[in-house]
């Protein structure tokens, strides 16, 4: 039985190889594109379940792969970069990525992050779709933030984030609940990694990000969703 689908897109077809070499030992049914336009049209054929896509490719980019990929399929989509700059990886997720690796990356470290943007979790399925904060407005379905009639978009890991966060509004959630609860239990000591979503959240809802009103700082420990939250 298959584990899933998975494209790879990336123009360098000694990596695209190895990759694919590692996934179908794992389980999973692969395909591959080596250019953006390509990875649209695999993307109608093979119809994968996640995409694994360089950030940095010849002709159509990645990011403009991702924001085509997303508007076209829902699928997961995992951008590979070679550079550890923030600033790359809050462009892979406002381009609506669930998640970013950095090359070179671990075979370990790819199948764990392959497995969370995979895996759905339960507890975030049965909240209301619409929520009112103070003034902001947080439409789960429509996956956007409305502030002062003005709607934000959300990608889905910041969603399933502001999800739990809101869930357990005005309590302190620690870092490892929230990267468990978030993105499986492989990802307990990803601190690091929780903070840059974090920091993209406050700069989509918060007015003032450097003096945070809703996700508040917990220090040593976590986060806390500073606010009553009220269902629509």
């Amino acid at each position: 039985m298959s584990a899933g689908r998975i494209l790879i897109v990336d123009d360098q077809p000694k990596l695209r190889r190895l990759m694919r070499t590692t996934l179908v030992a794992d389980g999973y049914e692969v395909d591959e594109a080596r250019s953006g336009e390509t990875a649209l049209e695999k993307i109608r054929e093979f119809r994968p379940d996640l995409a694994l896509l360089d950030i940095n490719m010849p002709g159509m980019g990645g990011l403009a792969t991702c924001r085509a990929i997303r508007s076209a399929a829902k699928i997961a989509i995992i951008m590979l970069t070679v550079r550890n700059s923030e600033q790359d990886k809050i462009a892979a997720l406002d381009a609506g990525a669930d998640d970013f690796v950095t090359k070179p990356f671990s075979t370990p470290e790819l199948l764990a992050r392959i497995r969370a943007a995979l895996r759905r979790v339960p507890s975030l399925q049965s909240l209301p779709a619409r929520l009112r904060v103070r003034e902001l407005i947080i439409d789960f379905d429509a996956r956007v933030i409305i502030r002062q009639g003005a709607s934000i978009h959300l990608t889905p890991k910041e969603l399933d984030l502001l999800r739990y966060l809101t869930q357990h509004a005005n309590q302190a959630v620690s870092h490892r609940e929230l990267l468990q609860a978030v993105w499986g239990p492989d990802y307990g000591d990803q601190v690091d990694y929780l903070r840059v979503f974090i920091k993209n959240l406050r700069r989509k809802m918060e007015p003032d990000p450097d003096h945070p009103e809703y996700i508040a700082t917990e220090p040593w420990v976590g986060y806390r969703f500073n606010s009553e939250v009220e269902s629509l």
